[in-house]
């Protein structure tokens, strides 16, 4: 019973299933993933934005960060959607990401059962969702497997049909990270200071470096380590991260869908729309022109101004 269960969530049937039976089969569907895949769907970390009266009632955004990224690197923008539209956002790390638990797995729908496992926590069964990059994918298998649950969707940078070539060179940032070598007991600055030293001979880009330094911790014992787990993802990055889970290819979600891409960015093309319309048949696309990859850091008032009209609209 419990493998049939978790076969029909992966598989073109789950558009049957509606939210509120979903979250009946849930612990069903949540054992069946730990006998099939050998992987249970974790607990995420999250921040939330809100109200104290809490008395919007529009759907909360979730927002879903990108690979090596957490929930602190949408502190200001999760305040300032949360302000200027007045919904509840909840800002969530992603597995092996920021906070939140580790797991050997790391695949788009165990993602998305992911999510929806803090979200039936939280007694919540009505969302808006905007992912970028990473983040992305997993809101689209999201809103696929679960359309019920999701009233529109935000895709930042990322597409179901395409892939950056750039995007191979995560390798390199996963060996270099790896290779950075710290002492114990030193000062926080001074660590990240060798660090950002050890990568800038493969890595160029000091707002890279930056990034990825964001993930540098110090433990009790005052050793110093990635709070990414960087061996998963290492492990699942050319099959279960780099691309998109052909499975899904069939699964459509018809509900209010917007695409926002950096001009600059190769993730996602001018020409991709008819494709991604395949899967999501409402999708807009737009360009911020002078963005890059990050979208929503590189240009944050023009971004703020295009996500904050379609939640308004949609």
């Amino acid at each position: 019973m419990t493998n049939m269960l978790f076969n029909l969530i992966l598989t073109k049937n789950i558009s049957k299933i509606c939210t509120s039976t979903l979250w009946r089969l849930y612990p069903l569907i949540t054992r069946s993933a730990t006998t099939t895949s050998n992987a249970e769907t974790v607990d995420l970390a999250y921040s939330s934005y809100e109200y104290t009266d809490n008395t919007s009632a529009m759907p909360p955004l979730v927002i879903l960060h990108g690979l090596l990224g957490s929930k602190n690197n949408w502190n200001s923008m999760s305040k300032a959607i949360h302000k200027k539209t007045g919904r509840k956002v909840i800002s969530i790390d992603a597995r092996n990401h920021g906070d939140s638990k580790h797991s050997p797995q790391h695949t788009y729908p165990h993602m998305a059962h992911d999510v929806m496992k803090l979200l039936k926590k939280l007694e919540i069964s009505k969302v808006s969702v905007m992912g970028h990059s990473m983040g992305g994918r997993t809101a689209m298998v999201l809103s696929l497997l679960c359309s019920d649950l999701v009233s529109s969707l935000i895709v930042v940078d990322i597409s179901p049909v395409k892939t950056s070539p750039q995007i191979f060179s995560m390798i390199n940032l996963f060996d270099a990270m790896v290779a950075v070598s710290i002492r114990s007991g030193i000062a926080m600055s001074k660590a990240r200071k060798l660090a950002d030293d050890q990568l800038k001979a493969i890595i160029p880009d000091v707002n890279l470096r930056n990034f990825l330094i964001t993930n540098l911790v110090q433990t009790n014992n005052g050793s110093y380590t990635w709070r990414v787990n960087i061996p998963s993802l290492k492990d699942n990055f050319q099959q279960n991260i780099a691309t998109f889970p052909a499975s899904l290819k069939g699964l459509q979600y018809a509900g209010p869908t917007l695409f926002i891409g950096g001009s600059l960015s190769d993730y996602i093309g001018k020409n991709d729309l008819p494709e991604i319309q395949e899967y999501f048949p409402l999708a807009d696309l737009t360009f911020i022109e002078g963005a890059g990859h990050w979208v929503h850091s590189q240009k944050p008032e023009k971004f703020l101004e295009i996500v904050c009209k379609f939640l308004s609209e949609k």
